[in-house]
């Protein structure tokens, strides 16, 4: 599976985005949660789990969606699996650097 990574910088620091790729383009929603993996804001650049990992140590706020992407951030320890949000086909968790 392609996990998709892309960066950019904000006046509020950096926010990176993962997804996998299979989840680009698709709707997903809970009765509380909605999401739209949009290739505006989660398209990018194919990467590995490294790449990903080294994204996550700069970022200031990151988005994830996926079984690949949130599998990544919570083995390297930047996501805790009691906060992953369950979304009706995929997974989805959020990482705030405070």
């Amino acid at each position: 599976m392609t996990l998709l990574l892309r960066e950019r910088e904000t006046p509020e620091g950096t926010i990176v985005a993962v997804c996998d790729e299979a989840t680009l383009g698709e709707s997903y929603a809970t009765e509380q949660v909605s999401l739209t993996v949009t290739e505006e804001f989660y398209g990018g650049d194919p990467a590995d789990d490294e790449a990903v990992l080294a994204a996550l140590a700069r970022a200031e706020t990151a988005n994830l969606v996926g079984e690949e992407a949130v599998a990544t951030a919570v083995e390297g320890g930047f996501v805790d699996p009691e906060n992953v949000l369950d979304l009706d086909g995929t997974v989805h968790a959020q990482y705030v650097r405070l």
